[in-house]
């Protein structure tokens, strides 16, 4: 018959901390995502809406 080794306390915590750093790294990731694409959206709606229009005092200037 074999017997198991029991896992260490240290390993134990080695292996938690690893996942703890690998669902922070995960957590940043999406964040930026959602920030980028937060930015593309707000890009875009801008693009859509075209430029913005003179004031009239500009275009008084222009034509005399």
């Amino acid at each position: 018959m074999s017997t198991t080794k029991r896992q260490t306390m240290g390993k134990m915590n080695r292996e938690r901390e690893l996942r703890e750093k690998r669902e922070l790294k995960q957590a940043r990731k999406e964040e930026k995502k959602l920030a980028a694409a937060a930015a593309a959206a707000t890009e875009t709606e801008a693009a859509v809406a075209g430029p913005s229009p003179e004031p009239l005092s500009t275009l008084a200037d222009t034509v005399s």
